[in-house]
């Protein structure tokens, strides 16, 4: 097959070809984008400088955090160079790790959130054996086996990615590098391939979904025997991990877990789950969570008095 691929690069159609609405796109994903890398770098920097944020469920939010990063930089910065560029081409190398990228970060996303969910039923219905279950070195294992596991999913998307012959258009309907605009390419019939993409990458996004919400069912369902005062803690956790399971795994099982057809609101539901997701999860945990609200206000005042001194000791 390789012999058959003539194309070495390809061109990317963005989202729109309008002018004006070109410039809105690079002011509106900019902003995204910048959101997303300080809201999350925010929080990394946090939870590393805080002493109490040293919980195993902040540990895996450390790593949420940084997945949601460089989830959103394998397609957001593209995407703003693009929408000011006159010629949108990206490499077939390019192309290739950017499909690699976008489903490594994004796995690694769905193992730490069920990893979290994990806690979470640990914390609430086992509380006695919560110290001895989720140990740091429990904790240090489950998120080696989700980086692994991210890069054995991400190998078996790009080798299929690799498989696709390109002998004709090189123009991608899309704003970024994915197997689904890939397969529309191919100068193949490509229905075993995409049987193989779905089986995998579909697969993975339903089942992680329906293991998360029937844990989150038992931990709610769990609550009933908790006094007001833990209900309330808990539920506010709880409701927290919940809007992100929905928000993430939403546009995931629709993008991911559905026969090769193509839907106008593809792109719009891709952004979301690219680009929207990492920026709204650095708010969704820091606006619900007082602990993590309190760890930003002392590491801001430390910040703050530390220079104060460096200035006056400048000026004396």
């Amino acid at each position: 097959m390789e012999e058959n691929n003539t194309v070495t690069e390809f061109i990317l159609l963005g989202l729109t070809q309008d002018p004006i609405k070109k410039k809105m796109v690079f002011v509106i994903f900019f902003i995204f984008y910048s959101g997303t890398v300080v809201g999350n770098l925010l929080i990394i920097v946090t939870i590393k400088s805080s002493r109490t944020l040293g919980s195993p469920m902040y540990f895996f939010l450390f790593h949420l955090s940084l997945a949601d990063s460089c989830f959103s930089t394998s397609t957001a910065p593209r995407l703003i160079v693009d929408s000011l560029s006159a010629q949108r081409t990206i490499s077939y190398n390019e192309c290739m790790t950017q499909v690699f990228a976008i489903h490594f970060f994004g796995s690694v996303e769905v193992f730490v959130l069920i990893f979290m969910a994990i806690d979470r039923y640990v914390a609430i219905c086992k509380p006695l054996h919560y110290p001895t279950i989720m140990r740091q070195q429990v904790c240090t294992i489950l998120i080696i086996v989700a980086w692994i596991g991210a890069f054995i999913h991400s190998l078996t998307e790009i080798m299929l990615a690799l498989k696709l012959p390109f002998c004709g258009s090189n123009l991608i309907n899309h704003y970024c590098c994915d197997l689904q605009p890939l397969l529309k390419l191919a100068c193949v019939d490509t229905y075993m391939i995409n049987l193989e993409w779905v089986s995998n990458s579909g697969s993975i996004c339903t089942g992680s979904f329906a293991i998360l919400m029937i844990s989150y069912i038992v931990i709610l369902h769990s609550l009933r025997n908790h006094s007001a005062e833990g209900r309330r803690k808990a539920l506010s956790t709880c409701i927290t991990h919940i809007i992100v399971v929905v928000l993430f795994f939403g546009p995931c099982i629709f993008i991911y877990a559905r026969p090769p057809s193509t839907f106008p609101m593809d792109k719009m539901v891709s952004v979301f789950y690219t680009i929207g997701i990492p920026f709204l999860n650095p708010f969704i945990y820091t606006l619900r969570n007082a602990e993590v609200k309190n760890a930003m206000r002392k590491l801001w005042h430390i910040t703050t008095t530390s220079e104060s001194k460096r200035r006056i000791e400048g000026f004396g």
